[in-house]
């Protein structure tokens, strides 16, 4: 009975990695589509968020299984409950992905964005792809030093969000309604899917460490 519970907790962990790519391959593609207007890529990141849907709902059902069958305790019940977690912001960092690929949608042919923002939001997409591929790498190889690469870059993204609204409350702004619109949401979801990734890096240093540790010292 141990070698099978033990191998239900290596399948949900190695479920919580194949979401993370999965991620990571919407993140990639989607903010591509967002940079040059690609209506294609869009569309193939809206579509693939179905697949990250689903193999979260397979593995919250599998860990609670293991839960009410099992009775986990310890670390295993730390395990059981962080993955249950983890999985949620990974599927929020697909619809946040999703969602950067139907503002290129709704705008094609145009941009989202004014060209006096392009470098701003071509970092926060470098940013969030960053964290994106330590999150998955983290999942696999629960080196901690990582989770400090995700909470700095986390750091970059909150700057350069405040940027964007910084830009849009000064003088000079003269976009329109709707482009205005869409930055503050743009923006948004870019900082969001940082926040989410720094969300699975506390939680898997948890399960390392059996410790909670508050967000400054983290970033320390």
């Amino acid at each position: 009975m141990r070698k099978v519970f033990q191998a239900e907790l290596h399948q949900i962990g190695e479920g919580l990695i194949e979401i993370s790519s999965l991620v990571n391959d919407a993140i990639s593609k989607s903010t591509q589509a967002f940079a040059t207007a690609n209506l294609q890529a869009a569309q193939e990141v809206i579509a693939a968020d179905a697949r990250i849907d689903f193999l979260q709902n397979d593995l919250d059902e599998r860990a609670i299984d293991v839960l009410a069958l099992q009775g986990p305790v310890a670390s295993d019940l730390r395990m059981i409950v962080g993955s249950l977690r983890m999985s949620a912001s990974l599927e929020r960092m697909g619809d946040l992905a999703r969602h950067i690929s139907q503002l290129t949608r709704l705008r094609f042919p145009q941009q989202v964005i004014p060209a006096s923002l392009t470098a701003t939001f071509a970092e926060l997409a470098q940013l969030d792809i960053l964290i994106s591929e330590k999150v998955t790498e983290l999942l696999d190889s629960r080196d901690l030093e990582l989770v400090s690469d995700i909470m700095a870059a986390k750091a970059q993204i909150s700057k350069l969000h405040r940027t964007v609204f910084q830009a849009m409350a000064a003088p000079e702004w003269q976009e329109t309604a709707a482009t205005t619109v869409d930055v503050t949401l743009a923006s948004r979801y870019f900082e969001r899917f940082g926040d989410h990734g720094v969300s699975v890096a506390r939680k898997v240093s948890y399960l390392v460490t059996g410790e909670w540790q508050p967000e400054d010292f983290l970033t320390a």
